[in-house]
């Protein structure tokens, strides 16, 4: 992943700056106070907040995103919220859901992604014979990226649907990055562990990995979180309204140009061709990003990790609280 974050990191630097032109008779805001941190992890989904800067949309709307990469996922994220590292970011909706179930950060959930559900594929090494399917994980070790990332949450699901026994029903190894993962289901130091299939799928066609058996997620994929202190300041700022409005049309420009979008992938992001194609058949971001089904986070999300122990101590957790009301985040 680091080649694959230098490459979007050059990208980047070759953006074309938007014509003058281009502006007429669009309504642009005042950039004062608008400059916006955002932690994202550089993968395929990532593709529409990319566009939405390649084509202007965040200038028009007069806000300045810097972007943060966090290869290791939605734990390292909800660490930097804590720690005033970034403003908002884009991750898995179990990892969020989570951390505010733990106490873990001072965010909010304003904004929904990804609609659809997110495939973890579950790996081991190719040359592990030992292991051939999920049901010879029971008692095994599982590697995850850090504690509360959606690799860790996830294989907690897991051993809840296999029936798996103890509290928790599997052991964990924290390994930090994807490569790192890898290397540990070949070395022995982990016998499997959970990530994106697609993200995956290459490992399987070079037999670094091989791939065991998938679960879903029986909720959106991906949502946004932003800090309290962002959410508390929007009434005034509209700063996450219009960061919203922006990547609508970013996600827009990815529907409309499907081929661009593959082209972008394959180039920038360790995926070939094929492999982008494959997914963007599955995939199904978001109509408007700023709405929030408060019964899935609430009722389902909640419920389903509350059942699988990875909200520790959900009695003292509100879920209510996990979410704002969205329309403060449109901008007409």
């Amino acid at each position: 992943m680091t080649a694959a974050r230098n490459a979007l990191t050059k990208w980047l630097s070759t953006l074309p700056k938007p014509l003058a032109s281009s502006n007429a008779g669009r309504k642009l805001y005042s950039t004062a106070a608008s400059g916006l941190r955002i932690g994202y992890v550089p993968e395929h989904f990532s593709t529409p907040l990319f566009f939405a800067k390649s084509e202007g949309y965040y200038k028009d709307a007069g806000v300045s995103p810097e972007f943060k990469p966090f290869i290791t996922g939605t734990g390292d994220m909800i660490k930097a919220l804590k720690e005033n590292d970034i403003d908002l970011a884009v991750g898995l909706t179990e990892g969020w859901v989570a951390g505010l179930g733990n106490n873990r950060a001072e965010y909010k959930i304003v904004g929904t992604y990804v609609q659809s559900p997110l495939r973890w594929a579950i790996s081991t090494g190719d040359n592990r014979d030992d292991v051939k399917s999920i049901a010879d994980l029971q008692g095994k070790i599982f590697g995850v990226s850090r504690i509360g990332s959606g690799s860790f949450v996830m294989a907690f699901v897991l051993g809840r649907e296999q029936g798996w026994p103890g509290n928790p029903p599997v052991s964990f190894n924290v390994l930090g990055s994807f490569k790192n993962l890898r290397g540990a289901v070949r070395d022995g130091e982990a016998d499997a562990f959970m990530w994106e299939y697609f993200t995956s799928k290459k490992y399987y066609d070079n037999r670094e990995i091989k791939y065991i058996g998938s679960i879903y997620t029986p909720w959106p994929s991906w949502t946004i979180a932003a800090a309290n202190k962002l959410v508390n300041a929007e009434p005034e700022t509209r700063t996450i309204g219009r960061f919203f409005s922006a990547v609508n049309k970013g996600v827009k420009h990815f529907r409309q140009n499907p081929e661009k979008a593959v082209d972008y992938i394959s180039t920038n992001l360790d995926y070939t061709a094929d492999d982008a194609r494959e997914w963007m058949k599955t995939v199904n971001f978001a109509d408007d990003v700023s709405v929030v089904d408060r019964s899935v986070i609430i009722d389902k999300t909640f419920a389903i990790l509350h059942d699988a122990n990875v909200i520790e101590n959900a009695e003292a957790a509100d879920p209510k609280m996990f979410v704002t009301d969205t329309p403060v985040f449109k901008v007409q």
